[in-house]
């Protein structure tokens, strides 16, 4: 009974292998917090040469006949390829979409057509009352949101906006309800140089009603 007691009390302080039993305790959340750091510092790679590339294409295209190589049919067509060569060495298999928008103004961004003629004066279209307005997109419409898509002509405000969406290096977002891909935005804004006269918007006005 005695030799039992020794024994057992040999086998409880016994401390072989605590070191361990104590790692394969820690190496799963350990390696869960690496992860997420590289997996944060990658991100924010991407983010800012993403930002960087977007710069430098918007920049080019502010001169007159912009070239790009692509095949696209449009130069809107070819500056989305360029994003996309661009950033396939940092942002493999990530899909790159470009929104390109022209506006007359920096004022005009985020508001609705100009009135050139409010009839009651309450500062709203009211085309019963024969409202007109700066047509900026030329659909014959008034649009509460302005903006002509593409890259506009001389002396025109171009807005870009781009999305790239990328599987994460790592599947650990799953573990921390994140998102199993990247989904980074980064937007621009540049005037276009004044290589030609800028056109006017067309002026179109609402049917008063008699």
């Amino acid at each position: 009974m005695i030799g039992f007691r020794n024994f057992r009390r040999k086998i409880f302080r016994n401390e072989d292998g605590t070191t361990i039993v104590e790692f394969g305790m820690i190496i799963v959340p350990f390696a869960v917090i690496l992860m997420g750091a590289f997996d944060l510092g990658y991100q924010m790679y991407i983010r800012s040469v993403l930002e960087g590339t977007l710069a430098e294409v918007a920049r080019k295209t502010s001169v007159e006949n912009p070239s790009f190589n692509g095949t696209g049919a449009t130069i809107e067509d070819k500056i989305a390829e360029e994003m996309n060569k661009r950033l396939k060495h940092i942002a493999n298999n990530a899909v790159v979409a470009v929104d390109i928008k022209n506006y007359s103004e920096f004022s005009e961004i985020g508001k609705p057509e100009k009135l050139t003629t409010d009839v009651n004066g309450n500062g709203s279209f009211d085309e019963s009352d024969g409202d007109c307005w700066q047509d900026l997109n030329e659909n014959g419409l008034y649009d509460s949101v302005t903006g002509r898509n593409g890259i506009g002509g001389a002396s025109d405000v171009i807005y870009y906006q781009v999305s790239l969406t990328k599987p994460r290096l790592f599947p650990m977002a799953g573990l921390v309800g994140a998102s199993k891909n990247y989904e980074i935005s980064a937007e621009t804004l540049f005037r276009s140089q004044p290589y030609s006269v800028q056109n006017a918007p067309i002026i179109e006005c609402g049917e008063p009603v008699p």
